[in-house]
């Protein structure tokens, strides 16, 4: 008998295991239905087109930041202005070097011009003045000229 009710006390603390087990699983049952997650291609169309709305709406984005960068280089140059401004002063002030070198070579040939005249007719005055002297001089000089062609 002692077995007996060993036996019926473990067999009534399984029983009491078993319907704690039972409630735990209608709960959690309850709370599975509640909680389902619906696999309908609504559902799916429905998140794919919010996924394809977001992605168009990026490419947009996209595409503007493309057309902004292409306008961008169809305007750009190759050559900074400051470059262009830079070159431009440089050429203007060789020019201006080149033309006053010129100038003052010009006038410079001009005044060695003038002087060499001056002084070829400072030494005829003075040869006339010593034939005019000493005209036996004069006529020796003019034969020794004529020879000389």
């Amino acid at each position: 008998m002692k077995k007996l009710d060993e036996i019926m006390e473990l067999m009534a603390d399984e029983m009491a295991d078993f319907k704690v087990a039972i409630l735990e699983l209608e709960l959690l049952s309850k709370q599975l239905l509640k909680i389902s997650i619906p696999i309908t291609t609504e559902a799916l169309e429905k998140n794919l087109n919010i996924f394809l709305e977001k992605q168009e709406e990026q490419n947009r984005l996209k595409d503007e930041v493309l057309k902004e960068i292409e306008k961008k280089l169809k305007h750009a140059r190759l050559i900074p202005n400051y470059l262009l401004i830079l070159f431009a002063t440089l050429g203007i002030i060789v020019l201006v070097l080149l033309g006053y070198f010129g100038y003052t070579t010009k006038t410079a040939e001009k005044e060695k011009f003038e002087m060499y005249r001056i002084i070829l007719e400072s030494e005829n005055d003075g040869y006339q003045q010593y034939f005019s002297e000493n005209p036996e001089v004069k006529d020796d000089y003019n034969q020794w000229m004529a020879a000389k062609q």
